[in-house]
This record gives C-alpha cells, sequence and structure tokens, in this order.
C-alpha cells in the first residue's frame, strides 16, 4: 500500500480476527497457555470431544477424524496467532480459509446464516489476506525488507 493509513485499515481486521481465533475459538479446542482451564487441556492437546465432532461430518473426516481435528484446532489457534503479528500471512490464511469452509458448509450445512457469518467473517479476512499479504505492519514485510535489502 502506498501509504501507512492504508497498512492501518489492513492490519485492523487481521488483529481482531486473529485475536478471536487464537484467545477464543482455537484456545477451546486447542492446548494453549491461555487455554480456559475447564478445557482441561495440555499444551498442542486437542479437546476430546473434537474428533468425534468431526467425525460426523462423515467421508474423508471421518476415516482421520484425528487428523482432520487437529489441523483445524491448530489453524484456529496458531493461525490466529500468526495473523496477529504477521507471520507467514498467507500461509496460515489458506489453512484458516479451508478451516471455515469446513465450519461454515460442513459443519453449519443446512443451518441458517447467523449461525454460518462467524466463520464466514474468518473465511473473507482470510481470503484478503491470502491475496494481499500481511501488509506494512507484519513480521512478513519486516523479513521481506530485510532480505531485499
Amino acid at each position: 500500500m502506498p501509504h501507512w493509513w492504508q497498512d492501518v485499515l489492513l492490519i485492523t481486521p487481521r488483529l481482531f480476527c486473529g485475536y478471536l481465533l487464537a484467545f477464543n475459538f482455537g484456545a477451546a479446542k486447542f492446548g494453549m497457555p491461555w487455554s480456559p482451564p475447564e478445557t482441561n487441556l495440555h499444551l498442542f492437546e486437542v479437546a476430546f470431544w473434537f474428533p468425534n465432532d468431526v467425525a460426523e461430518y462423515g467421508g474423508l473426516f471421518k476415516m482421520f477424524p484425528g487428523f482432520f481435528a487437529w489441523m483445524g484446532a491448530f489453524a484456529e489457534a496458531i493461525g490466529g496467532l500468526a495473523l496477529i503479528i504477521g507471520f507467514q500471512t498467507r500461509v496460515f490464511s489458506f489453512l484458516i480459509i479451508c478451516t471455515m469452509l469446513v465450519a461454515a458448509y460442513i459443519q453449519h450445512a443446512g443451518a441458517d446464516l447467523w449461525q454460518q457469518l462467524p466463520a464466514l467473517a474468518f473465511l473473507f479476512v482470510a481470503l484478503q489476506h491470502l491475496v494481499m499479504g500481511g501488509g506494512r505492519f507484519s513480521i512478513d514485510y519486516l523479513l521481506t525488507k530485510k532480505m531485499t535489502s
């Protein structure tokens, strides 16, 4: 972006969605130091109920529920952190997009739009950052600037 204030507008949804993913949605499914105590999760452990929930989606999800549960929880918790700091923004945005497509169109299939809306919002923010990257206020930008100078 040519002006710094445009990057401020770009970072705002990245910070907001990254925070919600890492500290709310992801932390409830994936063991992080700030996971709620009632989840009783160890570091990088997936909540016991999540693979069963994933298996109910059927098909490939039923064949490998542990893998898909771990990947979904990882994408939310670690991907949210990566969005906050702007590290490997495009990679983690892709993982978040995949997770949110499953959440919106498989987990909440047939539900009303209000139940799909959080996943769709995360999906569109991640899509924006997949295309545009992290912007001037990201670790990606600093690393690229250092490598090219």
